[in-house]
């Protein structure tokens, strides 16, 4: 499905992207240069590295598309249909109560989190801009708080009403590992480990 809203990190795919432009520089001059166990190990410390940039960096998202939310966080990723959206918030992260198999669930995104502090000045400078308007108004000005009223109108616009409403009454979603993002970490974990005994006895 086209994705309607996507929200990322800029600031950690860019950092992602760096270390992986990094890695791939070295492991080129490994595989031309590295003739001893130290350059095997040091490659698989660089292969891990890349798993940790893929994980923390370019995987964890927020996408909203025609049929739901999907939360991408480092391991874990939910899928939440818009009938089973119980309530997004956004104050210190994005946080998701859906329902679920067994009862409701909550989730917290990885992505466009907000400090205490960060919260508190943002209100300060929206009071100081907007000295005419309510206090309760000017709460939570953040860019946490923007991105769940954007999530917010755009679930409020996909959400069944009427008869329809209650014909998906009995959505779920699913918060489960990811295989991919699991695998990223374990297979250069497992050869970093390997590498390091091996270097130990030779």
């Amino acid at each position: 499905m086209t994705p309607l809203l996507t929200i990322r990190s800029t600031a950690a795919r860019v950092g992602a992207w760096a270390w992986m432009a990094f890695a791939a520089l070295n492991l080129m001059d490994i595989a031309v240069r590295g003739r001893d166990m130290a350059s095997v190990v040091m490659a698989a410390l660089l292969l891990l590295g890349c798993g940790l940039a893929y994980v923390m960096g370019l995987r964890p998202a927020v996408v909203a598309d025609e049929g739901g939310l999907t939360v991408r966080n480092p391991l874990r990723e939910a899928r939440v249909p818009w009938p089973a959206a119980r309530e997004i918030a956004g104050t210190h992260a994005l946080t998701f109560r859906f329902a679920a198999e067994g009862g409701e669930r909550t989730v917290k995104a990885w992505v466009l989190q907000t400090s205490p502090r960060a919260q508190a000045k943002a209100e300060a400078r929206a009071r100081r801009s907007n000295r005419d308007m309510p206090a309760e108004k000017l709460k939570g000005r953040t860019p946490t708080a923007y991105a769940a009223q954007q999530l917010n109108e755009i679930a409020d616009r996909h959400r069944p009403k009427g008869k329809a409403a209650t014909k998906t009454d009995t959505e779920t979603g699913t918060l489960g590992w990811s295989r991919p993002a699991v695998a990223a970490l374990a297979v250069p974990g497992a050869l970093v480990v390997v590498a390091g005994i091996l270097a130990l006895v030779m």
